[in-house]
């Protein structure tokens, strides 16, 4: 005997239609350089994949199906980026828990080697993200309760540009979310706050984008101002990271 839904069939996840979009190691390659937060060609994706532009549109087609990228016309050319932040964070959380020999590892060389800071979507990551998110728990700026990070009133969060929302203002994602470092299998900040620190760092110069990888440049402005506000010791993060 057959029970019927009430209201219909009953909705589930379709595990199995994402399952076969990352189920592929030239789409991984392809959503790991997605991850940077940019748009890229099918070509740009192609060469990053090591497939043809034409294997590459079909994996794109799925990845589109799927929804997790979306394509942009803009002139003659269309670009690829992550349908949003909740594809970006939910493929950080896989990598996170990924063989070494795939989502990691990509991820690794797509940051560059083991570069001391990179931006990962809107956010920034790598062992300064983590070290920067260490010195906030410390100094009492954030607190980790529930399992998320709750943001208290601090002079520091002006210095980095971030603003804290009111306490009644109703948001529909953490302001400041904790996420788990692909590299370093360790807590950075993430959502909104995350996306601040980003945007402030590189408008004021304390860090700058790299032409082709996931890395960014930490500039000598950038290190004098972190290790004043937030007492770092970015020799010490540096070394460990050449080290390691």
């Amino acid at each position: 005997m057959t029970i019927s839904h009430p209201h219909g069939p009953p909705c589930t996840p379709r595990f199995d239609i994402l399952g076969q979009a990352i189920g592929d190691a030239s789409r991984t390659r392809m959503l790991c350089e997605l991850m940077e937060g940019r748009a890229y060609t099918n070509k740009e994706l192609a060469s990053a994949a090591g497939i043809t532009p034409q294997t590459a549109t079909a994996h794109l087609r799925l990845l589109c199906d799927a929804g997790m990228v979306v394509p942009e016309k803009r002139g003659r050319c269309v670009y690829h980026r992550l349908a949003g932040s909740e594809v970006a964070q939910a493929l950080e959380q896989l990598a996170a828990i990924a063989p070494m020999d795939s989502l990691y590892l990509a991820q690794r060389r797509k940051a560059g080697g083991l570069a001391e800071v990179r931006s990962c979507y809107d956010h920034l990551a790598g062992p300064l993200a983590v070290a920067m998110t260490d010195a906030f728990v410390q100094k009492g700026m954030l607190v980790e309760r529930d399992g998320g990070f709750h943001a208290t009133p601090s002079d520091q969060w002006q210095k980095l540009g971030v603003r804290l929302p009111d306490l009644g203002t109703p948001s529909r994602q953490p302001f400041a979310r904790p996420c788990l470092d692909w590299t370093e299998r360790r807590l950075h900040v993430a959502g909104p706050m995350g996306r601040q620190l980003l945007t402030h760092a590189l408008e004021r110069g304390w860090m700058q984008r790299r032409q082709h990888k996931r890395g960014l440049t930490l500039t000598a402005p950038g290190r004098r101002a972190l290790e004043q506000i937030l007492g770092l010791e970015i020799s010490r993060i540096t070394q460990e990271t050449d080290h390691a």
